[in-house]
């Protein structure tokens, strides 16, 4: 069960970014929906446990050790898939150097510290982490990751029980709430599988395969959920606001703006370090020769693109992530090729 915990807290990390724990990621994909978002949290963590599933069966049983060998199982052409391949490294590269910005953006925007600071001390703790591979992810995250699960409850609770919630007055902005739980989903899978991939030798069996979907899934549900309850403590169009969850905190509950301090940083860090392993995992496969200078170069590299800002990285990467990932999605759900080769 220890195994199962801590490969679960890796994938929770992971899912966990500055987006989420903003609110940012909440309210566009699900909160901007109304009452329907509620049921589109349901139908994402559902999609999210299934997919977890399926995806750990195949890695598993096919024996999976880089993301080209899991396309292998859907592309038999093997231009398309190295070119796929290479699409997603740049998007798994993007998406750390938007860990390394977010954590720079709060630094300044939070703590008035010069971007660059925030952001070089992400950078050297990532490397230092990287360094000790896939075990050093498992523990970071099995120390980080309960603390921070624990901490969004708590502050949830506080939150939701000081005032009744009504969900039926969250203005409406947006339709076709389905699609967008579909594509929240979609993304999310796309950043995720290089990570599943490289927890494949930690795996001791089908049984626990299963375990890992289902307690992933409920965590993502009830967080989710936790989230989207506590936008609907402030007046204030969040649509205006860039970290909704933050402002609320700040203006409401201004007691546990240390807490969500925590909550935020966290959340970065364990992002960064789940994508940051996905990524060298998946260039590096079985050779390990370049791996130290790869850790130098994409942590040094991250300071400069970092520069660019937290919002419009994230603007420019996210949309992508998602529409790429629904043929992911597709492909993975239709999937016979769960037995071994």
């Amino acid at each position: 069960m220890k195994e199962i915990l801590s490969i679960v807290l890796v994938i929770i990390g992971a899912l966990i970014g500055a987006g989420f724990a903003s609110g940012q990621e909440i309210y566009s994909f699900f909160y901007a929906y109304g009452e329907k978002g509620i049921i589109g949290i349901i139908v994402t963590s559902t999609l999210t446990s299934v997919l977890i599933y399926k995806t750990l069966k195949m890695v598993c049983q096919n024996e999976i050790t880089t993301y080209n060998e899991f396309l292998g199982l859907f592309i038999k052409n093997k231009k398309i898939t190295q070119i796929i391949n290479i699409v997603l490294n740049i998007l798994l590269l993007i998406s750390f150097y938007i860990m390394i910005a977010g954590f720079g953006a709060y630094f300044e925007q939070e703590m008035k510290i010069n971007k660059i600071i925030g952001s070089l001390i992400l950078a050297i703790l990532c490397a230092i982490i990287f360094f000790t591979s896939v075990k050093g992810v498992l523990k970071v995250s099995s120390y980080i990751v309960p603390i921070l699960i624990i901490s969004i409850i708590l502050i949830g609770t506080i939150a939701i029980s000081t005032s009744p919630i009504n969900i039926t007055q969250i203005p409406v902005h947006k339709k076709m709430w389905l699609i967008s739980a579909i594509t929240y989903c979609s993304y999310n899978l796309i950043l995720l599988i290089p990570v599943l991939i490289s927890l494949r030798e930690h795996i001791k069996s089908e049984k626990s395969i299963k375990y890992i979907a289902i307690i992933t899934g409920i965590i993502m549900l009830i967080l989710s959920s936790i989230i989207f309850f506590i936008l609907t403590k402030t007046n204030v169009d969040i649509k205006t606001l860039e970290m909704p969850i933050v402002y609320i905190i700040r203006n409401y509950y201004p007691k546990l703006q240390p807490l969500y301090a925590f909550i935020i940083l966290s959340s970065i860090f364990t992002t960064a370090i789940s994508v940051g392993i996905g990524f060298l995992q998946n260039i590096m496969g079985e050779n390990k020769k370049s791996y130290t200078q790869f850790v130098l170069i994409m942590c040094i590299s991250s300071l400069l693109i970092s520069n660019f800002g937290f919002s419009k990285l994230v603007n420019f990467a996210y949309p992508f992530f998602g529409y790429l990932g629904i043929i992911q999605i597709l492909n993975i759900l239709y999937s016979k090729k769960c037995c071994k080769k």
